[in-house]
Order: C-alpha cells, then sequence, then structure tokens
C-alpha cells in the first residue's frame, strides 16, 4: 500500500478528492455488500418460513393422513369410583362394574421407644441408649415382595435413630425392592412401609433371621416368653375391580383391559356400568386443529408475498447511518426485511400448491354403501369471499357452526353432524385430503441441485450465491484501493515537487535579500 502523505505543502484536502476520484469503485462495494445482506435477510426469512411448513407436514399433516387419528373414543362411567381413559382400541360397549377394592402397601406402626434410664429421647439417640451394649451389632431383616427376597441390614450400638432410619431407606432386595421409614419425635414411633402398594412390594418383618433384642429396642416387636409378635402390622393388599363378573387384580390401583385404563379412585359394592362410544367432539378437535394450523400457516405465507415491495431500497452504508437517527435506521432495516420475499416466485408456487391441494374432491362412500364426492364444502368448510376477506386471509378456511370463529358461529354445523351421522365417510375424506396436501409439499420438499431435501426454497442456490458476493466483494474491495493507491500516489509526487519547489524559493530569497 503507499505511504499516504496530506497535502502539507499544497493546503488541498487530499481524503475528500481522493474519495471523490475513486467514488464510483466505492459504489461498486456499496451495491455488492448491499445484495450480499439483502441475500442474507432472504435466507434468513427463508429459513422461518421453512421452518413453519415442514412443521406442519410433519406434525398435524402426517398424523390426519392415517385413521387412528379418527378413532377417537370416549367412555364414560356412571360412578365415580373409577377414571377411564379410552384407547383407539377400546370397543363400543357398555359393561358392568360390580366391585372395586384400593390396593394397598404394607405397613408397621412401631410401639412407642424408651431409653433405659428415662433420658430424653430424640432422632440423636444411640442404639446404646435404647438397651443395646457398647461395641455390639446386631441384624434387622426383611422379606421382600411376593417371592420374600431378603434384605438384612446391620445395626451398630453407635447407631443413632437417625441413622437407623437413613440405612433402611437406603437399603435393597436384589430386585431393587425397599422400604420408606421414619421416625416420629412427637410421638416417639418408627414408622416402616413398602415403598408401593400391592403384594408384589410387600414387606415382612423376618422374625427368624432379625435379632428379637433390636427389633423390640426399635418398638417393631414385642417378645414375651420367647415369642416375638410384630407390632401394628397391616398386610399388602392388590386392588380389585370385577368387569362384566371377571375379577382383574393390580398392583397399583390401574388396570390396563382390551383398550381401556381404568384407575379406582375409592373402593365400592355397588354396582356401576362404563359406556363405550366414538368421541365425535375429538374428531371434530383434530379438524378444527388441523384447519386452524393450516390457516396459520398461509397466512403467514400470504403475509410474506403480500409485503410492500422494498427492492429499490438498499443497506445503508456507513456514511448513510451517520446522517440518520437509530429509530430511522431500524425503520429502514425492517422495511427491507418485511419485504424481502414481496412477490417472490417460489413462494407463490408454494402457496399455491397447497390451496390448489386443499380445494380438491374426493371420492367418499357413505355408511349406506352409496359413493359421494366430497369437498371441504360438502362438510361445511369455506373460504371467505374474495372481497370479504382481507388480503392475507383469503387462504383462511372457517368451519360452519365453529363457535369460535365470529364468522361461521351462526352457520349450520354441518361438520358435527357428518362425524356423528357417518363418522367412517368423514375419516375416509380427510385421509384422503390430507395425503394429497401432504403430496404437494412432499413435491416441493424434494431435494434438487439448487436445494436441500425436506426444503420448499432453493438454499443450495442462494448459499453459493452468498459465497460469489464474498468473491465480489473483495474485488471490488481490491480494485477501489489500488484506485486509492494509485491517487495517493499522485498526491505525494506533486506534495514532493512543491516541497522541493518551495524550498529552492526560500533559497532565491534568502540569496536576494
Amino acid at each position: 500500500m503507499t505511504n499516504r502523505i496530506t497535502g502539507l505543502n499544497s493546503g488541498l484536502d487530499t481524503e475528500s478528492l481522493i474519495t471523490a476520484l475513486t467514488q464510483t469503485y466505492q459504489t461498486r462495494v456499496d451495491k455488492q455488500t448491499s445484495a450480499q445482506t439483502k441475500l442474507s435477510y432472504k435466507q434468513d426469512a427463508w429459513k422461518t418460513a421453512n421452518k413453519g411448513v415442514t412443521s406442519f407436514y410433519n406434525g398435524k399433516l402426517s398424523e390426519m393422513r392415517f385413521s387412528s387419528a379418527y378413532n377417537k373414543k370416549t367412555t364414560t362411567s356412571s360412578s365415580s369410583a373409577v377414571s377411564v381413559v379410552t384407547g383407539d382400541s377400546a370397543m363400543n360397549a357398555t359393561q358392568t362394574v360390580s366391585k372395586t377394592s384400593l390396593a394397598k402397601s404394607s405397613y408397621l406402626t412401631g410401639n412407642k421407644l424408651s431409653t433405659t434410664d428415662d433420658s430424653t429421647l430424640s432422632s440423636s439417640s444411640t442404639m446404646e441408649s435404647l438397651g443395646m451394649i457398647s461395641g455390639d451389632s446386631k441384624t434387622l431383616a426383611f422379606k421382600m415382595g411376593e417371592d420374600g427376597e431378603s434384605l438384612s441390614i446391620s445395626i451398630d450400638s453407635s447407631d443413632t435413630i437417625s441413622s437407623v432410619i437413613s440405612k433402611i431407606n437406603s437399603a435393597s432386595s436384589d430386585s431393587g425392592l425397599g422400604l420408606k421409614a421414619s421416625y416420629d419425635s412427637t410421638n416417639g414411633r418408627i414408622y416402616l412401609a413398602a415403598e408401593d402398594t400391592g403384594v408384589e412390594n410387600q414387606f415382612v418383618l423376618d422374625t427368624d433371621n432379625s435379632d428379637s433384642d433390636l427389633t423390640d429396642m426399635l418398638g417393631l416387636t414385642t417378645t414375651t416368653d420367647g415369642t416375638t409378635t410384630v407390632n401394628n402390622y397391616v398386610e399388602a393388599e392388590d386392588a380389585t375391580l370385577t368387569l362384566n363378573g371377571v375379577e382383574y387384580t393390580s398392583s397399583s390401583n390401574t388396570f390396563e383391559i382390551n383398550g381401556l385404563t381404568i384407575s379406582v379412585n375409592s373402593a365400592t359394592d355397588d354396582e356401576f356400568t362404563l359406556t363405550t362410544k366414538n368421541d365425535t367432539s375429538g374428531v371434530y378437535d383434530e379438524v378444527k386443529d388441523f384447519i386452524s394450523e393450516y390457516n396459520s400457516l398461509m397466512e403467514n405465507l400470504l403475509t410474506l408475498y403480500n409485503a410492500d415491495d422494498a427492492s429499490d431500497y438498499d443497506i445503508l452504508t456507513s456514511d448513510q447511518k451517520s446522517e440518520m437517527t437509530d429509530d430511522e435506521i431500524e425503520e429502514w432495516t425492517t422495511k427491507i426485511k418485511s419485504g424481502i420475499l414481496s412477490g417472490d416466485e417460489t413462494l407463490k408456487n408454494v402457496i399455491d400448491s397447497m390451496r390448489s391441494a386443499m380445494s380438491g374432491t374426493f371420492q367418499v362412500t357413505t355408511k349406506d354403501g352409496t359413493t359421494e364426492t366430497w369437498s371441504l364444502a360438502t362438510l361445511g368448510i369455506n373460504t371467505k369471499s374474495y372481497f370479504d376477506a382481507e388480503e392475507n386471509e383469503r387462504a383462511s378456511y372457517h368451519i360452519d357452526g365453529n363457535s369460535d370463529d365470529e364468522y361461521s358461529s351462526g352457520n349450520t354445523d354441518l361438520l358435527s353432524a357428518k362425524i356423528a351421522n357417518d363418522p367412517d365417510a368423514v375419516a375416509d375424506f380427510f385421509t384422503q385430503l390430507t395425503k394429497s396436501v401432504y403430496a404437494s409439499i412432499g413435491n416441493l420438499m424434494k431435494g434438487t441441485d439448487y436445494s436441500s431435501a425436506y426444503t420448499v426454497y432453493e438454499d443450495k442456490l442462494m448459499a453459493s450465491q452468498y459465497s460469489s458476493y464474498t468473491t465480489s466483494i473483495s474485488k471490488a474491495q481490491s480494485a477501489l484501493e489500488d484506485k486509492q493507491d494509485y491517487y495517493y500516489e499522485k498526491f505525494a509526487a506533486m506534495e514532493t515537487a512543491l516541497s522541493k519547489l518551495n524550498s529552492n524559493s526560500s533559497s532565491l530569497s534568502s540569496m536576494l535579500g
């Protein structure tokens, strides 16, 4: 780079002159930089739009292509004794429940503890204070689960009540069964419970393998004349449910029976019924959600397409920004970003493809065996008229009778009526419709030389263009700097000549003086 000397001898504003002389080259740099920045805005806008399309494609649209989306069933119980969740495979039927009982966990309430010297008892009291010989160690044993797995805990005389509780809580059998223990200092008792309900999770104090002196000290047993009795023990019980005369058992209070998940809330001997039938409201909600997601996506795409064109707005240069306020700069930038996809042909193709697929007609077999041609309009699902709709809502559908839609809520609810009368036909129509829309979007997402798979715009091409701009900007910047160096060199030579001339003039004046 040329050594850049300012106009010391000429008095000229060299910087300004060279800036003016090289403005054409600077403009080339600015235009290339502006174009690249605009392209980055376009890439960002497309990434967001593409995310919306793929989310709809992989989510609700994909789900609605399968009949399982319409196999909605619901079960009502004539008693609050149970709650029911209905699976797709459940049979439409009325069933009778004649008895329920709740699962229980095994539980042991210890007798009140006392120290040998009648000192105050607390969780920090040691086993020695309860009567264990100093330095001694004893075994506390349990049988766990239906198979009676062994669980043994070693208790030392130095252990406090608190540490005994910790040892019990941290112990488990080979299969992972354990107990929950606690000490109530107010009542001076130890409490034991199985970690879960049911016989398979039960515990039993193993008096054959436990030291009776230890279990007596802990209030878990009472030994009299060599006979050890477990104190206040409640056995575990499985929950029971008698359905259609068949008794089912569960270690929890939940039963999985032929597509129904039945949770027992309370025990009863009173007979009641479970009625399973098609859930028309569930199917309606599926369709409603699908239409809502489609509308939201289309409104977003149309907002981008119909935005005010900002092609005449270039990215601001540093000099331009220096003459504007922050708010003006932000407004200018927002204008460019919001209009970056205005009138975009690729975006129009996406919008048109989806609208065309949604307006399709399909052959549907009704419950009486006849074949009918259905469209969304058959089910009372329509767009507004061109002049009634806002510009970005002209592709949006409205469901007649939808209480959440002011435009169509007053119309006859054809969709609910069709679902109630012929749910299979409705499912048939929507599976065909959504498969068509799915295929339409899928075709747009096929990978090409210019776009990646699952991408509706030419992301590869844009990435290549961005790289080309980087090269062009670099070349334009180099050309600018070369031209600046050229002029600096010329002005430097002039300054040197003027310096010599001034020096000679000074010498001549001195001689003449």
